[in-house]
Formats: C-alpha cells, sequence, structure tokens
C-alpha cells in the first residue's frame, strides 16, 4: 500500500475517533431551550437547584429572586438550576419557563438521582449541592436571594 494513503487512512482514523469521543461526552440532558447541558459546566460548581411548577404561587414569587441569584453570582463558582415538578419537555418547558421569565437553566431530565436529592412533595423546594457534588441542605418554601446568598455563604465557610 502506498505509505501517502496509509497516512490518509491513519489521520481520517484518528479524526472519525475523536469525533466518536466527543459525541460521547457526558451530559445532564438538555435545558428549557434544548441545548445540552454538559456535565463538565456543572462540575466544580455550587448548585442551586430548584423545583417549580406553573400552578405554584410561591413558585412564581420565588423566580425572580433566582434570577438575580443567577446574576449576582455569575463570576463565582454558583450555577442556578430551575426543574419542571410536573417533568414538562421540549416545548412546553421552553413556554412555561419564558412564561415565567425564567433566566436561568431549566433541565428537562431530573438531576436528583445524580445528586442524590430525597424527592419533596412540597413546593417549592431548593437544594444547594456543593463543588464535590455532595448535598449539603434541603430548602422548603419560597427563598429569596439575599437569603439563599447567606446560606451558600455560609455552607462554603463551614466546608474548608
Amino acid at each position: 500500500m502506498d505509505v501517502r494513503f496509509q497516512a490518509v487512512i491513519r489521520s481520517l482514523a484518528g479524526l472519525c475517533m475523536g469525533l466518536l469521543v466527543a459525541g460521547c461526552a457526558e451530559d445532564v440532558g438538555v435545558d428549557q431551550h434544548g441545548r445540552k447541558v454538559a456535565v463538565e459546566r456543572l462540575n466544580g460548581q455550587w448548585l442551586v437547584i430548584n423545583y417549580w411548577a406553573e400552578w405554584c404561587t410561591p413558585c412564581r414569587s420565588e423566580i425572580p429572586e433566582l434570577n438575580a441569584l443567577q446574576e449576582q453570582l455569575k463570576e463565582q463558582s454558583v450555577t442556578v438550576l430551575g426543574v419542571n415538578f410536573d417533568g414538562l419537555q421540549g416545548e412546553r418547558l421552553g413556554k412555561a419557563a419564558q412564561d415565567l421569565g425564567i433566566a436561568f437553566t431549566v433541565l428537562a431530565q431530573d438531576p436528583a438521582a445524580r445528586y442524590q436529592l430525597p424527592r419533596s412533595e412540597v413546593l417549592p423546594v431548593t437544594y444547594i449541592v456543593d463543588d464535590q457534588g455532595r448535598l449539603r441542605e434541603r430548602l422548603l418554601g419560597e427563598q429569596n436571594a439575599a437569603g439563599l446568598h447567606a446560606r451558600l455563604v455560609a455552607l462554603q465557610v463551614a466546608g474548608r
């Protein structure tokens, strides 16, 4: 076989392997816009995971506070995530998030198993997960940005 042809075959094989590996990158599902949420984006981050529903009045009041928290902490290693309690998917999830003015990432797939979050029958519920992926706190009821920020700081200081 011609040496140049062998080099081309090796290059193509390497390119195909690279594409296969890149396509298999672990993710935590898609967001409210249908975009993949790569696990690398969340690794090493403190997570504020809020479960909400359209019919939940305190959830609706809490959303602007969560938007504000995400904006306040965007330069830090903290990410606010939402999860629809009713399991809305696709366009229905996107429309609900838009109608409620949610600016933070809403996961279409429930991350409860990944972060070992206990199921709650009460809404709203917010979980704080540390930068190692461990559940640190479960907060029932409506939260505000200042309270969540204070709680995050206290947990971060206690974890040192």
